[in-house]
């Protein structure tokens, strides 16, 4: 079974612009399918790739210009520094969850699948989808259905669960599916299960937290020219992306300085966000939601 079928990319790597003696970074790394085009168009030039997921790490590249590092991308600054690399000419970064952790059922990334409810794209993380179920207040459940997975009778659901854990801990998909039976709308129930289990593995693994960290990041890594180029798979995370781009911040606002100028350290590439072609999607149904942006650093 193939690790991951990376999306997009043909488009990505156009994006990055790769420079032959560059220095590149891919910050989400999983079966290595982007890393190993980014090496292809390297002479002189070095890949450092990020990947908390341990499974990841057994895909590593046995090449000499290449670098991995098991973490969480959201530190990649500090780790960079300790390799005594300061500016990069391209960042890559495919977020969302790899066809590998979609299909190992333990994981419990899938609601077709019956597991534990696990979700940690870190194995090694405390916090799990068991532990958000069973240990958040009721608001705090609603507030993330809500925000986290657009649901619009979040609080209900919210009400559902609270008061199910009270007899008996919530564990298992099956249970849990099961427990919130009555809150999910008839003929639309794969997509609210997926919203539900989108707005779960977000909490669980910090994902937009960790996203904002890369973006801010981006500002001081990039070199003049540079690349950045972001595929993402849902509209929390692309409304992140593309108002960062525009504006420099996750608000989209431009900021002006005491002259008036608005200075923003992005430049957008793409005049309209890049979705995969209906070919691709056929090839891979998980390609379907996905969105890439790319834009280039401005000094």
């Amino acid at each position: 079974m193939m690790y991951h079928q990376p999306v997009l990319l043909h488009e990505s790597i156009e994006g990055l612009n790769i420079r032959p003696g560059g220095i590149y970074v891919d910050a989400t790394y999983g079966g290595g399918g982007h890393s190993k085009e980014i090496l292809k168009n390297l002479t002189t030039g070095k890949l450092v790739a990020f990947d908390m997921d341990e499974d990841a790490g057994t895909n590593k590249l046995n090449d000499r210009r290449f670098l991995f590092i098991r973490h969480n991308f959201r530190y990649m600054k500090n780790f960079l520094r300790y390799h005594k690399i300061t500016k990069v000419d391209g960042i890559l970064a495919d977020l969302g969850v790899s066809s590998h952790q979609f299909d190992e059922a333990e994981r419990g990334f899938s609601f077709r699948s019956d597991a534990a409810l696990d979700m940690r794209m870190n194995k090694n993380s405390k916090k799990n989808a068991s532990t958000v179920l069973n240990s958040y207040s009721e608001e705090k459940l609603s507030d993330l259905f809500y925000y986290y997975g657009e649901i619009a009778n979040s609080r209900k659901l919210a009400a559902v669960i609270v008061s199910a854990r009270k007899r008996k801990s919530i564990t298992k998909i099956s249970q849990f599916t099961e427990i919130i039976g009555d809150c999910i709308p008839r003929n639309f129930e794969n997509k609210y299960l997926a919203q539900v289990f989108q707005s779960i593995r977000i909490e669980v693994n910090n994902e937009l937290v960790n996203l904002q960290e890369l973006l801010k990041q981006s500002v001081k890594l990039v070199d003049n020219k540079g690349r950045l180029v972001v595929i993402t798979y849902h509209s929390l995370e692309d409304r992140l992306v593309k108002n960062f781009i525009k504006s420099g911040n996750f608000e989209g606002k431009p900021v002006k300085d005491f002259y008036g100028n608005v200075s923003n350290p992005f430049k957008p590439v793409n005049k309209n966000v890049i979705v995969p072609a209906e070919e691709e999607i056929r090839r891979n149904n998980r390609a379907r939601s996905a969105k890439l942006r790319i834009a280039e650093r401005v000094i």
